[in-house]
């Protein structure tokens, strides 16, 4: 059995691993609180190493701080979650429903007291510097016998400026004009900067509630603001990261993305795993030029399964009963 240590700003601990992966992460996105959950005893039977939120953890759709506490009173109490997160850490984003209204960003005129709330029901130590931060970005450094994986933790509501509106039918939003407006916003963007200049890890995993590489659907995605994303390609090449793999959320469906980035050693994959309880059954076809195998539009979440002896990621969509949907492997220099 090896030993895994989470290194961050707070106390160091000590964490088993006891299947037969070097580290695993479950993640997944899309709770609504008053529905059953029926996949918290399905994720568990993956033996994960760290649980990972993407996003819409509630649905509370408020300004109003005494719904949203309560609404996450209810996700605590949701059947199987505390039976997941019992021991083992959990790193979160949030997303426009547990944030604010759909589709909500800078503007959102409740996202300080919201933001309370959010740390407040993650345990976050009073006197954590998260606690003095605007948004809820945070990394994390997990270190077995073999290697490291480093988990980056975007905040894409907090700063994200204002998105222009379509009018094309079935197109909720057209990308801005190149240059105009922010996923991130300045601090953030130089925070995620040094997060990856600095990372020694063997792996770095970016949390990212929104889609990023999938950019023509007309929802919401990195891909209404096409300069953050070259930003994006841009700051991970320069870095010299080790190992780089998107995770988004938000979309109803689960799906793998792929593209070749110039000057980058290896592809970048973004694996959307959406949502828990509920998912987009009625889903036809929707373009995505960077989709690699099919869209999965039942309830699921993801996995990872890190070697680090083969610098190989196993990606999974895992449904009901634990079911293998898709999977995808990533071998990295």
């Amino acid at each position: 059995m090896a030993s895994i240590v989470l290194v961050s700003c707070a106390t160091p601990k000590n964490i088993d691993e006891s299947n037969s992966n070097d580290f695993t992460i479950a993640f997944g996105s899309c709770n609504k609180q008053n529905v059953k959950n029926i996949l918290w005893k399905e994720i568990k039977k993956n033996q994960p190493n760290l649980w990972v939120w993407g996003g819409d953890n509630i649905y509370s759709d408020t300004h109003d701080m005494n719904k949203l506490r309560n609404d996450y009173k209810t996700l605590k109490n949701q059947k199987g979650y505390s039976d997941l997160i019992n021991n083992i850490p959990v790193l979160a984003t949030w997303d426009d429903h547990d944030y604010g209204k759909n589709d909500s960003g800078v503007e959102s005129p409740k996202k300080v007291e919201a933001q309370k709330e959010f740390l407040d029901f993650f345990n976050v130590d009073k006197n954590s510097p998260r606690r003095k931060q605007e948004g809820v970005y945070h990394s994390e450094i997990f270190t077995t016998q073999k290697g490291s994986v480093k988990v980056i933790v975007l905040d894409t509501r907090y700063f994200r400026t204002a998105l222009t509106k379509s009018t094309k039918n079935k197109r909720r939003f057209t990308p801005n004009t190149y240059g105009k407006g922010t996923v991130l916003g300045e601090t953030q963007w130089k925070w995620l900067t040094n997060e990856l200049n600095s990372s020694k890890a063997d792996f770095n995993i970016i949390v990212s509630s929104i889609q990023v590489l999938s950019a023509e659907h007309g929802f919401e995605t990195w891909g209404n603001f096409p300069h953050e994303v070259d930003k994006l390609k841009n700051t991970i090449i320069k870095s010299n990261a080790k190992g780089v793999l998107l995770l988004s959320g938000d979309r109803h469906i689960s799906e793998f993305s792929k593209t070749q980035v110039p000057n980058l050693s290896y592809p970048l994959i973004d694996f959307t795993s959406s949502g828990l309880t509920h998912s987009y059954n009625g889903f036809t076809s929707e373009k995505n030029k960077h989709r690699v195998q099919n869209v999965v539009s039942k309830i699921s979440f993801g996995i990872l399964k890190f070697n680090f002896d083969t610098h190989k990621i196993k990606m999974e969509m895992r449904g009901k009963n634990n079911i293998l949907l898709q999977e995808l492997q990533q071998t990295y220099p």
